[in-house]
């Protein structure tokens, strides 16, 4: 059964589906593309799904994050859908959160640590349902990119369709610039400038007993690894930083990543031996304990500064979002005072 997306899929399926993906869907991701046709499909289940290799774009393999093209053929294994109550679209709380810039064709915020960006892995909802329901008036609204949960700072979300295909199509073609603030435990060499290393991801094991996967992983690996993608991060060493009494000597990083890897900065920065503080996945968890007594209870890692261009008017833009109360009390003064020059559009 072939099915033209935009047709309503049937409410409970129970065989191989086919969907051709029209123009208008076009550079979407394939995760945010499947959550909104398949409705009722809880999203843990739709990322199983797609990690499992069931669902498959013009008969090959995809990723979650695999940009569709117009024409492109979806084939669904059987699925079955939970007919979901009248009220579920009310689930997620209305919230704005801190806007750095907003007009017709997107909207860049200030994002908190401990928000996740969208619904899935165990959330119900994310910033981008909390913005919908916030703004019902609002006929779109879609991430243009991401951020992990535990990561603060910059993020845009797309309010034309034009917008969404133009600006990620600068993320994809590495035009956009993206620095983050990162505090890494010891002395990172200031002559050490550039990480070019494979990632790959991989799965923890599941809890014994279940036939649930575990929590998803990100490694270095090998270039002639099967799974190696690669991963380009510049890093720039901006302060050295003492935490007394414990747990000691850390380095204040301005990180550029050149490619956008799931956990990259993370990853990149623990493999060189200086985990970010505060990372409770690859960091140091004694270090991190002695952290919290300081009052550090999350990563410290910060979207900082993006530059990008205009998606309607072509100006080049330059935005900054400033460390959060919470990382900006581990800072010693003059650091604050320096981290608060902003950035122009012809510097980074």
């Amino acid at each position: 059964m072939k099915n033209i997306i935009g047709a309503k899929p049937r409410p409970a399926a129970a065989e191989v589906r086919f969907l051709t993906v029209e123009g208008e869907f076009a550079g979407q991701r394939l995760d945010n593309f499947l959550f909104r046709t398949l409705k009722g499909v809880p999203k843990t289940h739709v990322y199983r799904i797609i990690r499992s290799g069931e669902v498959r774009i013009n008969k090959g393999r995809a990723q979650a994050e695999t940009r569709l093209e117009a024409g492109d053929v979806l084939r669904l294994p059987p699925l079955r859908v939970t007919e979901r109550p009248a009220d579920s679209a009310a689930a997620a709380p209305a919230r704005e959160f801190p806007l750095l810039h907003e007009d017709d064709a997107l909207l860049a915020i200030d994002k908190p640590a401990g928000v996740a960006v969208h619904g899935g892995s165990g959330m119900s909802f994310g910033v981008i349902e909390q913005l919908r329901t916030a703004r019902p008036a609002a006929r779109f609204l879609e991430l243009v990119h991401r951020l992990d949960r535990e990561t603060s700072g910059i993020l845009l979300v797309a309010k034309k369709r034009s917008a969404l295909t133009a600006l990620q199509d600068q993320f994809r073609e590495r035009e956009t610039g993206k620095t983050y603030l990162a505090l890494v435990e010891g002395h990172w060499p200031a002559n050490k400038k550039v990480l070019d290393a494979p990632l790959a991801r991989y799965l923890l094991p599941g809890k014994p007993g279940s036939p649930e996967p575990g929590e998803r992983r990100v490694r270095v690996v090998a270039k002639d690894h099967p799974d190696a993608m690669r991963a380009v991060t510049l890093v720039k060493v901006l302060a050295r930083v003492s935490l007394p009494p414990e747990p000691g000597e850390f380095s204040l990083l301005a990180v550029t990543i050149k490619t956008g890897r799931t956990h990259q900065i993370r990853v990149h920065l623990a493999s060189g031996g200086h985990p970010i503080a505060g990372d409770d996945k690859y960091g140091d968890f004694e270090r991190n304990r002695a952290l919290q007594k300081l009052g550090l209870k999350r990563m410290f890692l910060h979207a900082w500064r993006l530059q990008f261009t205009h998606p309607a008017s072509g100006e080049r833009m330059a935005l900054q979002a400033e460390l959060p109360p919470e990382l900006q009390a581990l800072m010693p003064q003059p650091v604050l005072e320096a981290l608060a020059v902003p950035v122009s559009s012809s510097n980074d």
